[in-house]
């Protein structure tokens, strides 16, 4: 175990210099750059000199080898420099964004595993009766409904009630309170969020259980527990439901990685600043070296995301070894 968890952690490199090329590439390739946002944003009349000094400033006058030789040591150092447009460094642009994107990812994770869990184990087990029915209903509505408008309808709702229960409308907190400091005013603000994620997320996750229960419960192991006359909720737990986690955890893996970068539209409707508007912005900019680091961040996330979840498999299933 130890060997393949080493082995894997050396295959990361050759990941990420691939994707910190590409993303080093695709970025220079788009037209303009951020001195012409920057200067050309002020209204006024900006001859080439200017421009050729604020590129000068921040080395895009330099050779591209150059330029990927000072990304690669930033990203082997983590020093990954100064923004292009605010002028403060990078680490900390990411770092006072990075805790509200992770909690709202975990707290929508933590919300589709308990409602998917059993959902989808009841799911299987009642199949093709009234309780599979609505069972399939709410995945699918789940699946079909966006999470931006699932959270303006709850954003409108908390509105109505608030305004008929206490007589003045409800209004999200607009500045971000970490939850050690006061875990109130912190999950005002993040529950509603994680909720309108986490029901799409419980959705697809409910679909995976349900199909992978009802695969493993037509097994011949499945059928020989219950000849022997173990009880049904032996054999659920002990015998279907592990053999079923296995692509339920690459779901949920594969899943929390993303809500790291890809919560652009839903941090929008609840006016968070998270990751997923510092990106934007940082494309709509040209910030080039905000951009690199960002998708340099997300490539980690989803690496070392399918470390773990390797290795889980492992914990999960006993019968599977790595050499």
């Amino acid at each position: 175990m130890y060997k393949y968890a080493i082995k894997r952690i050396l295959l990361m490199i050759p990941t990420l210099i691939g994707a910190g090329l590409l993303v080093f590439m695709l970025m220079r390739m788009i037209p303009g750059d951020v001195c012409e946002i920057r200067l050309g944003g002020t209204g006024l009349m900006v001859d080439k000199e200017q421009i050729e000094i604020c590129r000068d400033s921040l080395g895009l006058n330099q050779s591209m080898a150059k330029q990927f030789y000072d990304f690669a040591v930033g990203i082997a150092t983590l020093e990954f420099g100064d923004s292009m447009w605010t002028g403060r460094p990078v680490t900390e642009e990411i770092a006072i964004r990075f805790q509200l994107t992770l909690q709202i990812a975990i707290m929508a994770t933590l919300t589709a595993v308990i409602i998917a869990l059993p959902f989808g184990v009841i799911s299987a087990i009642k199949q093709n009766t009234w309780m599979d029915y609505c069972i399939r209903v709410f995945s699918i509505a789940g699946i079909a409904t966006p999470s931006f408008w699932l959270g303006i309808m709850i954003i409108l709702g908390l509105l109505i009630a608030s305004q008929h229960l206490f007589g003045e409308p409800w209004m999200m907190p607009i500045e971000y309170t970490p939850i050690w400091e006061d875990p109130l005013a912190n999950l005002s603000q993040t529950i509603w969020p994680a909720v309108a994620v986490g029901y799409r997320y419980a959705a697809v996750v409910v679909r995976m259980t349900r199909s992978a229960m009802l695969e493993v419960l037509r097994e011949d192991y499945v059928r020989t527990a219950r000849a022997k006359g173990l009880f049904e909720k032996v054999i659920i737990n002990q015998h279907a439901l592990k053999n079923a986690l296995l692509p339920v955890i690459t779901l949920v893996g594969i899943e929390f990685a993303f809500l790291i970068g890809g919560l652009v539209v839903t941090e929008q409707v609840f006016n968070l600043n998270g990751l997923g508007k510092l990106f934007v912005d940082a494309v709509l900019d040209h910030d080039f070296t905000l951009t690199q680091a960002l998708v340099m961040m997300v490539v980690a996330v989803f690496v070392v995301v399918n470390l773990l979840v390797d290795l889980i498999y492992a914990w999960v299933d006993p019968r599977i070894h790595y050499s």
